[in-house]
């Protein structure tokens, strides 16, 4: 696995989040209220909406599209949903954001 520094976590809202293209798709990166940082892809598997634009809430993220909620830890649906989204390995070091990926990211 290769580490890919994205920048630091104020690069990202409190509660928000910000959407990282890499060979493997679409990455959302999110920011928790208490400064966690979680990434997974970038794309509901119900509707395909873009979960990066969703709303933020403990460590979960609700889908701008349909309101299916996935846990941002484990990439499940919650509640009677049924789905997930793959989760990526992030690293943060001295504010530092990395997301552990197999190939390089793509300039966006």
């Amino acid at each position: 696995m290769n580490w890919h520094d994205i920048g630091t976590i104020d690069d990202i809202p409190v509660r928000g989040a910000r959407c990282v293209g890499t060979p493997q798709g679409r990455i959302g990166v999110f920011r928790t209220a208490d400064d966690r940082v979680y990434a997974i892809e970038d794309h509901c598997p119900h509707r395909g909406g873009p979960l990066s634009e969703g709303i933020v809430h403990g460590a979960s993220v609700t889908c701008p599209l349909h309101n299916w909620v996935f846990s941002l830890e484990t990439g499940e649906a919650q509640g009677a949903d049924e789905g997930s989204v793959r989760t990526i390995p992030v690293r943060l070091v001295d504010r530092r954001i990395s997301l552990g990926l197999e190939r390089a990211l793509a300039a966006e």
